[in-house]
C-alpha cells in the first residue's frame, strides 16, 4: 500500500509541485493519474520512487515511511519499483540486451540469473530477437518497449510511468497499454500519469485528477 499524508513539495525556485495531497494506493492497484503540465504528476511519482523527497509531510510504502530513509537504503526501495520515464533515458552507445542489465547490474543482481532475466524480460514486451541491436535502429513504440523491460528486469511490486505513450501513435499507444494491464493482471501495482484522455476510455481503473498541485478528484 502507498500513502500520501499532508505531502506538499515545494522546489528551491519555489515553485510548489504538490501542495498537501492526502491518497491511499492499494497493493495491486492499477491508477491513472490526469492533469495539465505542470499539474503535479511527475513530481508525485518521483516522490513514491524517492527520486524525490517530500517538504513536508509523509509517504508510506508498506508501512514504512520513505520520506526518512537514509540514502544507503534507497536502493533497496528502488529494487521494489520500476519506472519508466517521459524521456526513455537510454543509453544510445549500448545495445538492447546492456540497457536492460544496467538496474541488474546497479541493483548487485547475482550475474548467474542476469541473462535469464533479461531475455524473459524483453520477450514479455517483443524484443527477443532484437537484443543486439541499439536503441538508434528501433522505432519510437520500440524504444519505450525498451524502456518498459528495463522497468520490469528486477520484477518489481511497483510500476511507474510517466507519461508512457506521448509520442506514439494511437496503435502503439494502445500496444503499450496492454502491458501495462498485463503487468497489473500478476498482482503488480501499476501507476501511469497521462494527459491522454482517450486511454482512459472504457477503463475500470481509478483515476487521480491533480490540478496546481493539488488532488481535485
Amino acid at each position: 500500500m502507498i500513502q500520501f499524508k499532508h505531502v506538499s513539495k515545494r522546489f528551491p525556485d519555489g515553485y510548489i509541485g504538490l501542495n498537501n495531497v492526502d491518497l491511499i494506493i492499494d497493493a495491486g492497484e492499477m491508477v491513472f493519474i490526469t492533469g495539465h503540465s505542470g499539474a503535479g504528476k511527475s513530481t508525485l511519482l518521483k516522490l513514491i520512487a524517492a527520486m524525490e523527497r517530500p517538504t513536508s509531510g509523509s509517504i508510506a510504502i508498506n508501512g514504512q515511511n520513505i520520506a526518512q530513509l537514509k540514502p544507503g537504503a534507497l536502493p533497496f526501495l528502488r529494487r521494489k519499483i520500476g519506472f519508466v520515464f517521459q524521456d526513455h533515458k537510454l543509453l544510445f552507445d549500448r545495445n538492447v540486451f546492456d540497457n536492460v542489465l544496467l538496474p541488474l547490474h546497479i541493483s548487485g543482481f547475482d550475474q548467474k540469473v542476469v541473462a535469464s532475466r533479461i531475455r524473459a524480460a524483453l520477450d514479455k514486451v517483443g524484443l527477443l530477437k532484437k537484443e543486439k541491436a541499439m536503441p538508434i535502429t528501433l522505432s519510437g513504440g520500440e524504444r519505450q518497449r525498451l524502456c518498459i523491460a528495463r522497468a520490469v528486469v528486477h520484477r518489481p511490486a511497483i510500476l511507474i510511468a510517466d507519461e508512457p505513450t506521448g509520442n506514439l501513435d494511437m496503435a502503439y499507444a494502445r500496444d503499450i497499454m496492454a502491458m501495462f494491464h498485463s503487468f497489473h493482471k500478476v498482482g503488480v501495482t501499476v501507476l501511469i500519469a497521462t494527459h491522454d484522455a482517450a486511454l482512459l476510455e472504457d477503463r475500470q481503473h481509478r483515476i487521480l485528477s491533480l490540478q496546481h498541485g493539488k488532488l481535485v478528484a
